[in-house]
């Protein structure tokens, strides 16, 4: 058993050596807190939570950390415009964010430290870089002297004399244009801490260096993050460690985004769709399964009609669980183990595509077996489905779908529609036992018009809802 990951820094996916066995460590980039999470923020980590899941399946002591930027430009400008405090600004969707993660099922990570919480920390590792010739202060900024780091721009691959000179943003005193700045002074009215050269506020890469040295030491196993995020982020993380005197990262693991019309999905755009309402349209179990099943490396180009297909596609796997427990008779338990086709496809890359048609391809065999009136062949079909969609974090049986996430109104507006549906099949019920196909039909064809489905199995009929 070995899993192999796609490494940016390599362009190849490579064998997984932890650096300590049995153990994995992984830092991923997690969100600025300037506004509400859309969905291409959640689909990052739900694909970093089944890379969790899987490792932690195949025996791994996972500790994950997640931070979490809760002091930059846009939190300042926002906390301006509305005439609030800055962290309540941050606080709030540093809420949403974790409300989000929750509703699609998502692990809770190991630790989450906040930027503004981890200052001690950033001002010794500046204070190391000046001293070892990296970095300098100018005018209370203090900024990365990226010539003097060889290795700048191994992981996106670029020539530094082809980089853009960034715009200005009212840093003065650099000796490059190029250098960015770790810690920038401060400016009236704003909120800053007290460092040695003065007061200000930490600059965006240098959190992440500083935080992933903290939790995970010097070196650790895996960063993760967009696409977005190699160039400048992950190279100046990159860049502030190793010079600082750590290994850092060894593999690096970046997820593709989730676009609108081509555009990668963005507030700035405005093209951006929020969980918070999507999970008011959309069962969070569905979302989880249209937004974590494609492959973290491919695209995802949203719209309603590809929401719709995925509905409808796990209403089938849904409708598999429903029959199986009925004929069962009760809960059917999950396999210990994954049939091997699925973990193959997860060592791989976390194959999520190819380890999903294992999955369909199992539940039209228990639907054969059914067929057969095959009961022991439909319940080991199902054990194995249930410890396949636990592994991805999907099975419906989970307590977090099963009744966790459910609200006890939720659950009152199901019962009283079961009521209602259930007298209406009587009355079907009745028309068919006196033989009078055409009102039994015309009834059944009025709850499928109003979105349910209909179907007539051995123990009488049964109702679920149908796809959008």
């Amino acid at each position: 058993m070995t899993i192999r990951l796609y490494d940016t820094s390599a362009r190849q996916i490579r064998d997984f050596t932890p650096l300590t066995a049995g153990c994995v460590s992984i830092y991923l980039c997690g969100a600025t807190v300037q506004a509400a999470p859309h969905i291409g923020h959640v689909r990052s980590y739900l694909n970093f939570d089944v890379m969790r899941r899987w490792f932690a399946y195949r025996g791994y002591d996972v500790t994950f950390i997640r931070n979490v930027t809760d002091i930059d430009d846009k939190i300042i400008a926002k906390a301006a415009e509305q005439g609030r405090p800055w962290w309540s600004i941050g606080y709030e969707n540093e809420l949403a964010f974790n409300s989000g993660y929750d509703a699609l099922g998502c692990l809770r990570p190991t630790y989450e430290p906040r930027a503004t919480g981890h200052v001690p920390e950033m001002i010794e590792m500046m204070r190391g870089l000046i001293e070892r010739g990296h970095a300098y202060e100018s005018e209370g900024n203090v900024y990365f002297d990226v010539k003097s780091f060889p290795g700048y721009l191994s992981l996106s691959r670029q020539e530094l004399d082809n980089i853009r000179q960034p715009e200005s943003t009212g840093e003065t005193g650099k000796r490059d244009p190029r250098d960015f700045a770790m810690w920038k002074s401060a400016k009236p009215g704003e909120p800053s801490w007290e460092t040695p050269w003065g007061r200000g506020r930490p600059g965006w890469h240098l959190e992440c260096s500083a935080m992933a040295h903290k939790y995970l030491g010097e070196a650790f196993d895996i960063h993760g993050g967009g696409l977005d995020l190699i160039f400048p982020h992950h190279e100046n993380e990159i860049a502030q460690a190793q010079a600082f005197g750590d290994e850092f990262a060894k593999y690096w693991v970046h997820n593709a985004w989730v676009t609108m019309s081509g555009e990668k999905m963005s507030k700035s755009l405005g093209n951006s769709v929020l969980v918070s309402e999507m999970v008011k349209q959309w069962r969070p179990i569905v979302l989880r399964y249209y937004l974590g099943t494609p492959h973290y490396r491919s695209m995802i180009e949203y719209s309603e009609e590809a929401l719709r297909e995925a509905e409808s596609a796990f209403a089938r796997i849904e409708g598999f669980y429903q029959r199986v427990i009925e004929k069962a008779g009760g809960p059917v338990e999950p396999a210990r183990e994954v049939p091997p086709a699925f973990a193959e496809a997860m060592d791989d890359d976390l194959g999520v595509p190819q380890a999903l048609a294992i999955v369909h391809t199992t539940v039209r065999q228990g639907n054969s077996a059914l067929a057969a009136d095959d009961k022991d062949a439909a319940i080991a079909r199902l054990s194995e489905v249930r410890a396949m969609l636990g592994v991805l974090g999907l099975d419906p049986l989970d307590p977090h779908w099963d009744a966790g996430n459910a609200s006890d109104r939720g659950e009152e507006l199901h019962g009283a529609v079961d009521t209602l549906v259930r007298l209406v099949l009587e009355q079907r019920e009745s028309a068919r036992g006196r033989k009078d196909w055409a009102t039994a039909d015309a009834i059944r064809d009025q709850l499928q018009q109003s979105g349910l489905v209909i179907e007539d199995s051995p123990t009488g009929p049964r109702w679920t809802l149908g796809p959008r």
